[in-house]
């Protein structure tokens, strides 16, 4: 429970260090510094509330920052500030919607195993003109607030649309994957999920010093 705030209850803190040389486009690696693609990740998850803040402490400092703040919330959409954000900040923000079911996906990212269209999820409206979250019941809305802080002069912005990009598409694979493998992990318990959490670690490490890539890349 170590560094989540009384308000949203108890629950786990994780410390985890990604390693991306060959996962960012080569413009990026033609420019990043040795050393300045390890990626930290610190992460508070306590259920139905769960933040995550990426940092780049072994060289950007307080140049780079990538913070992740989710609500869960039932029903379909409809909360217009459940993130309690100033007038300022809904000024600058841009809500993006994400459709598991009819939202793009690129031709490299479809798996047919993955597609929640093949697995009870209507696409498109159905024959009463209503989407498929309209008529889901139950129901939930995964609220996301991406905020976003990459201080290098020219190439900022266009580094903040790239992440801006890149956690779009990482949102809706993820979820989409996240639904049609729900039969597999509804019913597992706490300790389960610890066991699994230990072995992937255990793979990605090895695969990581055998120099393997997997997953996506970013493009």
């Amino acid at each position: 429970s170590s560094g989540i705030n009384a308000e949203y209850g108890s629950g786990q803190y994780t410390y985890k260090i990604y390693h991306l040389e060959q996962k960012v486009p080569t413009w990026i690696k033609a420019i990043a510094p040795t050393g300045s693609l390890h990626i930290h990740e610190e992460a508070w998850n306590a259920y139905p509330f769960c933040k995550t803040v990426l940092t780049n402490p072994g060289y950007m400092n307080e140049s780079f920052k990538l913070s992740i703040t989710t609500w869960h919330k039932p029903g379909n959409k409809g909360l217009e500030n459940v993130h309690t954000l100033n007038a300022k900040q809904l000024q600058m923000r841009e809500v993006v919607p994400i459709d598991i079911v009819n939202d793009y996906v690129k031709s490299s990212d479809y798996k047919k195993e993955f597609d929640p269209s093949l697995h009870g999820l209507t696409a498109g409206k159905d024959a009463d003109g209503q989407l498929w979250m309209e008529k889901a019941d139950p129901v939930m809305t995964c609220y996301k607030l991406v905020e976003i802080e990459f201080r290098w002069k020219f190439i900022g912005g266009k580094v903040e649309t790239f992440i801006g990009d890149a956690e779009r598409r990482l949102f809706t694979n993820f979820h989409r994957q996240l639904y049609c493998t729900h039969s597999q992990w509804g019913d597992m318990t706490m300790e389960d999920i610890r066991r699994i959490e230990n072995e992937t670690k255990s793979k990605l490490d090895e695969i990581r010093n055998q120099g393997n890539v997997q997953g996506s890349a970013a493009e």
